[in-house]
């Protein structure tokens, strides 16, 4: 593995770039761009995906998004999904220049919300050859309703971050909340979700659980990743469950695509949404499987 750094917006973001045990000065390899969930660093989900890709025989990146880790941007943990697709675009973008990457073998992986940037950027991008997905989060206006208050309280987040944005462009100032709580309830992520609040987990250094940009929640909650869907007109590899989060509009969303080369594999279990969505994360088994059968999707289509 080595630190690289690549332009995004005018801003520097630093990566993690992870080659194959075999890999061999003078050969191109099979490269593909690792995107985690929302809010997330480099060195958790996209980082541990990243390392087991490697192991079969890609090189993988995995980067953080502006605003986040050791890149640049402000306001800080801004979950901001157009930066994070035009992140996306300008990581393919760096790739495709390195020596070591076949530019005609450039795939996109994504998990959780990680897998909405990355089927967005992947149907507008032309360079993106294959997408794969993991424990897609794929959300529209009725969705979020279920996860933040229903329309009340969704109409009062964009609210809130209208006037957290309107407060910087005057001021200077941010606006946070904690990103996750089992006692705020005003945190971005309110309960006992361990992955964020475990130390061998999740919670590790690089990750902020105290800061989450609220100009965030407007862009979030607005965001409608299905027009995209009927654009991806190129090879996709889903894996979902009943137990993982939405899993209607990952069907909904597959259906849509109008690519003939496409698989959607749904794993058996009996953790009750969205519980499952979290295994996916870090744990052997679900991340094992993953790695397997998206391993040898993208050896079939880069």
């Amino acid at each position: 593995m080595k630190t690289i750094q690549f332009k995004s917006g005018g801003l520097n973001l630093v990566g993690n770039l992870y080659y194959p045990p075999n890999f061999e000065e003078g050969n191109a390899y099979p490269t593909i761009v690792c995107s985690g969930s929302w809010t997330t660093v480099k060195e958790q989900m996209a980082g541990l995906y990243a390392k087991q890709f490697a192991k079969n025989g890609f090189i993988m990146l995995s980067f953080d998004f502006r605003n986040y880790g050791e890149s640049e941007g402000v306001p800080r943990s801004w979950e901001n999904p157009e930066m994070k697709i035009e992140d996306i675009h300008n990581a393919v973008a760096y790739l495709k220049m390195l020596p070591e990457v076949d530019n005609t073998k450039i795939g996109a992986f994504g998990v959780c919300a990680g897998s909405m940037y990355t089927l967005m950027a992947a149907a507008e991008d032309k360079d993106i050859k294959a997408v794969a997905t993991t424990a897609s989060w794929l959300h529209d206006a009725e969705a979020v309703k279920l996860f933040y208050g229903g329309e009340e309280g969704v109409q009062a987040k964009i609210k809130a971050a209208q006037d957290a944005k309107k407060k910087y462009a005057e001021t200077g100032e941010f606006t946070y909340i904690k990103a996750i709580s089992t006692t705020d309830p005003d945190a971005a992520m309110f309960g006992e979700f361990d992955y964020y609040l475990n130390p061998e987990r999740g919670a590790i250094p690089q990750w902020s659980a105290d800061q989450f940009a609220v100009a965030t929640w407007e862009d979030w909650l607005t965001l409608d990743p299905f027009p995209s869907a009927s654009k991806l007109d190129k090879p996709l590899f889903m894996i979902h469950s009943d137990g993982c989060v939405l899993p209607e509009y990952t069907k909904k969303y597959y259906e849509t695509v109008p690519s003939k080369n496409k698989e959607l594999v749904w794993i058996e279990t009996e953790l009750a949404s969205p519980m499952h969505q979290f295994a996916f994360y870090d744990q052997e088994k679900e991340v094992s499987l993953a790695v397997e059968k998206t391993s040898d999707f993208f050896h079939i289509n880069l």
